[in-house]
């Protein structure tokens, strides 16, 4: 085919074209249709709102615990340091105490006591003591000194009143306390207790029985202690015959204090 008779039909079916994009130009594009909200749902549809904790009732307990009624209410407990045997510190004079045990009664029996440390201030042995009541014998007071269960006991206990003469006693028994010497004092012996200025208890370690170990025992405020100590026990020995006299039993002989 000639080439003139190509090049006006090409150039109409172009034209044709152009003139089909021209008018899809000119034609408005619709505007998007808005979205509408969506209606509120129905009363019987709307989620279950949260509603607030239900108050406990009066009578229902905590969880674990159980009813109310089922609760105890406890009981009074009585102090048991002031239960009938009991001990209390009832004065001090100097170095010692006077400590003394509820008896129930309208007086306390009582003895003087001192706790013994070493020199580094570690409490190492303790000596209690009482008068007696006349009629005991030679002795007129008796105490008992506990030391320590590693003590040497064939080596005994030594006690010197100052520089005074030394005296040796056995020990009398061990317990879980410690190793117990059971000892009598004479009249002169005591006196030099309220005179002196220091009594020394010497002991030998059982695991050292080469050596010795010396205990101070301060006598100040003896003298006061000890007086004092006598009246206490005649009040309670007093008001122990009147409370056995009422009953019809026999009162029984003061002894020497047990540690």
């Amino acid at each position: 085919m000639p080439v003139a008779t190509l090049v006006p039909a090409a150039a109409a079916a172009l034209a044709c074209t152009l003139l089909a994009g021209a008018a899809l130009a000119q034609t408005p594009t619709p505007a998007p249709r808005p979205v509408q909200p969506a209606a509120p749902a129905a009363a019987s549809e709307a989620p279950p709102s949260e509603a607030p904790p239900a108050e406990a009732a009066a009578d229902e307990a905590p969880a674990g615990i159980g009813a109310a009624n089922d609760l105890s209410l406890g009981e009074v407990v009585e102090d048991d340091a002031a239960a009938p045997g009991s001990q209390y510190v009832a004065a001090e004079f100097g170095d010692w105490q006077m400590t003394c045990v509820r008896s129930g009664l309208e007086a306390d029996p009582c003895e003087l006591y001192q706790l013994l440390r070493e020199a580094n201030g570690n409490s190492i042995a303790e000596i209690r003591m009482i008068g007696l009541p006349p009629g005991s014998g030679e002795a007129v007071a008796g105490a008992s000194i506990v030391t320590p269960l590693e003590t040497y006991l064939p080596a005994q206990i030594t006690l010197r009143v100052d520089a005074g003469q030394a005296k040796r006693y056995p020990f009398t028994v061990c317990t879980a306390l410690g190793c117990i010497a059971r000892v009598g004092f004479t009249e002169a012996e005591v006196q030099s207790f309220r005179r002196g200025n220091k009594a020394t208890i010497v002991i030998v370690p059982a695991i050292a029985p080469d050596q010795q170990v010396a205990i101070e025992v301060s006598l100040r405020g003896f003298t006061a202690g000890f007086e004092a100590v006598n009246k206490a026990n005649a009040a309670a020995d007093a008001a122990a015959k009147a409370a056995l006299a009422s009953s019809g039993q026999r009162p029984a002989q003061r002894q020497s204090p047990a540690p």
